[in-house]
């Protein structure tokens, strides 16, 4: 049975493991450093994107009802559920454009 290591067994390591642990001890501690660093800057750097103001109301035509919606810089695009594409102007709420898509 081997005996339990006493309390100075690191004194008596040699010089070159000495050099390894204490180069081992200083990666763990780069590599938690760099983790935190790139937590941080990812947290700072990317914050929530804002969402874009939209009119209080869009009146969608009379039996339309809303599939999806995107947005672009400056038109508010609504697909429905009967096959159509309204495109609307952002600052007035105003239909811009009708699209009607066709199957296939």
């Amino acid at each position: 049975m081997a005996a339990p290591p006493d309390k100075d067994s690191q004194a008596s390591l040699p010089p070159p493991l000495r050099i390894l642990q204490g180069l081992v001890i200083g990666l763990t501690a780069s590599l938690i450093f760099g983790v935190i660093t790139v937590v941080a800057v990812v947290v700072t750097r990317f914050p929530k994107a804002a969402t874009p103001p939209l009119p209080e109301t869009l009146v969608l035509p009379q039996g339309a009802s809303a599939l999806a919606v995107t947005q672009g810089a400056d038109w508010i695009g609504i697909t429905t559920t009967d096959d159509r594409i309204l495109i609307y102007d952002r600052a007035s709420g105003n239909l811009r454009q009708t699209v009607t898509l066709t199957r296939p």
